[in-house]
């Protein structure tokens, strides 16, 4: 029977194509936001939805009770609801993470009956998705939270606020949006019975742009053990940053709210994404996958029912590729893949394959992470041979090389003969040739699926090889998606790059000879001179590539800059690098940290096409060479305190070890030849200094180790050239992209954002220049905006200069040409944080009232001077017996522009005052500040103990552990715990209320003051 294997049906969550349809719910006219509210909701109910006019609590626990009822076929009586509501629904000591839990994991509770029996009751039913019963509720008021507050728009599940909408009036930032949510969160999400901290997605819209995203994409604090067993708080992404555009399966964004409504909202979709394409993690944060992940693992799936169906298994015909680029998530896609295909029926097992050791380990933390235990990792052949034996184990990851060990020593295994899905990870040619041609051989019910963010194609094809597996699709089959890097940096999932070409070497001009020319030019690149120009030009600009003297939040620790990988053409010339910087470093950077790993390469001098694959066994690397990487560890081991060598397991654990400290930036430079060129992500990571010749699927993975999405600080990754790439770099991203694809993945040029440009459909956008020129003639600095229009227009302008100024500040030309002088910027700073300050307590009161003011504290807070440098200025003022009263003005200003420092400024005042009584006599300013904050500390919590009657040794236990989780938590009880004795009934109970409310405004303002003294 002949069967076309393109005409593929099955599940489809993401449509195929999405053709906007004109008039219906699309309206010409101005709309409100109360207009466009209306119109949503009547959407819904034609899409399905029960509409609800329910407002107060008590209505909403009332229906929930009836949606569960009819979903569970019991009728609860009032006992055994209230016993249910308060102990499975309500419980007092659960928060959004065991919420979030009870949806994704937990979802069947259950209930004690009056008669003794119990019965399983669904929350939601997950097998059956149509049995859920979907309801909107509008305007539905808080009362118990700190301010009286209504929601938008909110979708019940069986009952329960699963989606919130938050809708701003078209032509209104949708970020505002998004911070009403993150306002809700803080201050009454958790009221009254907290049942709306069930919700799990959010959606956000002007009606002109839609975005959406998970709950713990907020301002969450996750809970996670310390080594010493007390548990202390780390952020999770909560930037504006990680919010997604839905689209269809062609990647065509879909931005209005009712296109967004008839695909996302369509009852079959959002039930979907609740049920199948959530993913709760082991570190307690829900990821929601993006439609280009959902569209490839139904892809995927589709292809494995309908190959199984017409038995086209055992070809590539039931197999495909996947192109997604690369840092968009491919292992999350692969995860949720193999964990529903080990869901089919007739799967006997899932193999995720990946190419290296290193891989290999951290792909099982990332499966590790997305649910605890789900794959089982082999470090040996034996382990892998006991595991495709035993039925328990349904999802397995192993090397490439593992497998093909196995194959040969075990050609007649039962495994042979189940039916098995292969997943393998960033197809490198290491699968290609005969490895590929033996588990082909071998395996005869299979479905082989390729994940690549750089296929290979006939034209970036290696000449030598098998031509029968020389490209990407001779290999695995028909591309089943596509997601190039053109549509991630669009979507805004990967940063762009910004490239520098340094010119290291000048060819002779009167040069005849190219072969005598590439070999003086060989010599050259290799020549001591030129590596200590490399090296001293690395570190004369590495603050400004990397961000140094710039500050933002990770893991809830306040860190500067971000770090780098310097990447050398050979092991002999990493050596001769890492020497150079071991020389140049204690003269110029001692703050800065280098480090180096490399391993035998057999195919070392192929160009650079593909990374070459350096092996973890260093047994194989030449004596001299391994004496070099043993010198280099015991230098890591003398900064960190480890124990790592060269022998099998200890390289094996350094090299763990450097990748976990580059993730924490603990790294400033890792020096390699290939390895962490690929497969490495580093969010902190966002420089490559490179020195060696990369081209096509090389270059573009060696490139793609810079751009993971980290906040609004880091808005590119920075590539530095120590040879000419730019024709190879247009000829990978022309490969990887499309023939225009160069102008949205690379960043313009200097001039472009400095004096403005226009772009490809004639708007023009001003240049930094210009934009400081109008924000000098609008708003001298130190004069009052006193419009509240003006206000926002000031906002907005700067908001403008600070985001170009953060993009071109990696550019060598913007070094002495900045406009803007630092006295001038502190004072438009210290300007900005007044208005910040001003509208900060409106946002909470009433949100439409700065409905299109956007504040960039992010980009504020990243050139913070620091309390140390502060310190050094008074210590400088006392040395001059307080007479340079220009310094004293410098200090104060410098605190005024700080966001950090302004909590902090009545304290500074003091210690000010306190040197000026002490100008003649001899102080050590930093040990006594030290000792005078520690004084002051103690007064002020004493204080504060005192007037408000609290537990003393439970207020002090409790500050101590806030100082040291970097995080004052009032959320939970033990902040209860600090407070007297109080009725917690009717009169009582409101004192309560406001007691507790004036002691976390106190200890709040205590905290911001000490935090970081």
């Amino acid at each position: 029977m002949a069967y076309d294997m393109v005409m593929e049906g099955g599940r489809q969550t993401v449509l195929a194509e999405y053709v906007p349809e004109k008039g219906g719910y699309h309206s010409d006219h101005y709309q409100s936001e109360a207009e466009l509210e209306k119109s949503f909701i009547a959407q819904l109910v034609q899409q399905g939805y029960e509409y609800l006019p329910i407002h107060t609590e008590e209505d909403l626990i009332s229906n929930l009770r009836q949606k569960l009822s009819a979903l569970n076929g019991i009728t609860f009586s009032d006992r055994e609801w209230d016993d249910f509501f308060r102990t499975c629904i309500s419980a007092k000591n659960e928060g959004i993470l065991e919420k979030t839990r009870k949806i994704q994991q937990d979802y069947i509770q259950l209930l004690h009956r009056d008669d003794g029996s119990t019965k399983n009751i669904y929350l939601i039913d997950k097998e059956h998705i149509h049995n859920n019963s979907l309801q909107v509720i509008n305007q539905y008021e808080e009362k118990g939270g700190k301010h009286e507050v209504r929601y938008d728009v909110t979708i019940l599940v069986n009952g329960l606020p699963l989606v919130h909408v938050e809708l701003k009036r078209r032509g209104v930032n949708i970020r505002e949006a998004f911070n009403q949510i993150r306002r809700y969160q803080r201050d009454s999400f958790w009221a009254s019975s907290g049942l709306y901290e069930y919700v799990q997605l959010f959606i956000i819209s002007n009606g002109t742009e839609t975005k959406y995203y998970s709950n713990t994409t907020r301002d969450s604090a996750v809970k996670e053990q310390t080594e010493n067993g007390r548990k202390h708080s780390r952020k999770t992404s909560n930037s504006f940053e990680f919010t997604s555009h839905w689209a269809d399966v062609k990647n065509h964004n879909i931005f209005d709210l009712v296109d967004f409504t008839k695909t996302f909202f369509a009852r079959s979709t959002l039930l979907s994404l609740l049920t199948r394409y959530c993913i709760f993690t082991a570190e307690n944060i829900l990821m929601i996958m993006r439609p280009y992940q959902i569209a490839a693992t139904e892809a995927i799936l589709n292809r494995i029912e309908v190959s199984n169906n017409y038995k086209k298994y055992g070809t590539t015909a039931g197999g495909g590729y996947i192109w997604h680029t690369t840092g968009s998530g491919k292992t999350l896609t692969s995860f949720k893949t193999a964990q529903l295909a080990t869901k089919l029926p007739y799967i006997d097992k899932v193999l995720f394959v990946v190419d290296r050791k290193d891989l290999d380990y951290q792909t099982i933390k990332e499966y590790d992470r997305f649910q605890k235990g789900a794959a089982n990792g082999n470090r040996n052949t034996r382990i892998l041979t006991k595991q495709l034996s035993d039925p328990q184990a349904k999802i397995i990851i192993t090397t490439i090389q593992k497998l093909d060990t196995f194959i040969k020593k075990n050609p007649d295994h039962e495994i042979y003969k189940k039916h098995v899905v292969m997943i393998f990870d960033e197809c490198h040619r290491s699968q290609f040739g005969d490895m590929h041609a033996a588990i082909v051989k071998h395996f005869k019910k299979y479905h082989i699926f390729g994940f690549t963010g750089t296929p290979i194609f006939s034209a970036n094809a290696l000449l030598h090889g098998n031509p029968r597996f020389a490209t990407t699709e001779q290999v695995f089959g028909d591309r089943l998606h596509t997601y190039i890097i053109v549509d991630a940096i669009r979507d805004k999932n990967v940063l762009p790059f910004r490239i520098d070409y340094i010119n290291t070497i000048h060819a002779k001009k009167d040069m005849k000879d190219k072969q005598v020319e590439a070999i003086d030019q060989q010599k050259a690149l290799q020549a001591p001179e030129r590596v200590r120009e490399v090296v001293s030009y690395v570190l004369d600009h590495f603050n400004q590539k990397t961000k140094r003297n710039n500050f933002y939040d990770l893991k809830g620790q306040r860190v500067n800059g971000f770090n780098s990988i310097f990447c050398a053409e050979s092991i002999p010339m990493v050596k001769k690098y890492y020497v150079e910087f071991r020389k140049q470093l204690p003269e110029r950077r001692k703050d800065l940290t280098i480090a180096t790993i490399f391993s035998y390469a057999p195919n070392e001098a192929e160009p650079g096409e593909v990374v070459p694959d350096e092996e973890m066994d260093t047994s194989r690397l030449d004596q001299t060479s391994r004496d070099f990487l043993d010198s280099a560890i015991s230098d890591y081991n003398e900064v960190f305190h480890t124990n790592f060598s060269t022998d099998s397991d200890g390289f094996d654990n350094y090299y763990k070890d450097i990748s976990q400290r580059m993730k924490n930036r603990q790294i400033d430079i890792l020096l390699v030849v290939n390895m962490f060129l690929t497969g490495f992500d580093a969010t902190t990571l966002n420089t490559l200094w490179v020195d060696k010749n990369l081209k096509m699927h090389g270059l573009i993975q060696a490139f793609s180790r810079t751009n993971r999405i980290l906040n609004s600080v880091k808005t590119y990754g920075n590539i530095v050239c120590f040879r000419n790439l730019e024709k190879e770099t247009d000829d990978a991203i022309a490969l990887f992209g499309d023939k225009d694809a160069r102008g949205i993945v690379v960043l313009k040029d200097f001039k472009s954002y400095f004096e403005g440009y226009k772009d490809e459909n004639g708007v023009w956008h001003r240049g930094y220049k210009e934009l400081i020129m109008e924000l000098r003639a609008k708003y001298p600095p130190g004069e009052e905006i006193a419009s509240e229009a003006a206000q926002k227009d000031f906002i907005m302008l700067l908001g403008q200069i600070l985001r170009l100024r953060n993009i071109l500040s990696a550019f060598d030309q913007f070094e002495g040409v900045d406009p803007l002088k630092q006295r001038e910027m502190q004072d438009y700073q210290s300007m900005y944080i007044v208005l910040h300050e001003k509208w900060k307590p409106r946002q909470k009161e009433k949100e439409n009232i700065n409905d299109d003011v956007v504040f960039e504290m992010e980009l504020i807070r990243q050139v913070e001077v620091n309390i140390d440098y502060i310190i050094r200025l008074v210590a400088k003022y006392h040395k001059g017996h307080c007479r340079d009263k220009e310094l004293l003005a410098n200090i104060r200003r410098s605190i005024d522009s700080s966001v950090e420092l302004r909590s902090k400024k009545e304290l500074i005042e003091g210690f000010i005052a306190r040197v000026d009584v002490n100008k003649d006599v001899d102080l050590d300013v930093t040990s006594d500040f030290h000792i005078y904050v520690k004084e002051e500390k103690e007064k002020e919590l004493g204080d504060i103990i005192r007037s408000e009657n609290l537990k003393d040794e439970e207020t002090r236990k409790f500050v101590d552990n806030a100082f040291a989780d970097g995080e004052l938590n009032t959320l939970g009880t033990d902040i209860v715990k600090i407070l007297p004795r109080m009725s917690r009934f009717g009169s009582g109970g409101k004192k309560r209320e406001e007691k507790k409310e004036r002691v976390i405004d106190k200890l709040k303002n205590f905290f911001d003051k000490y935090l970081g003294l």
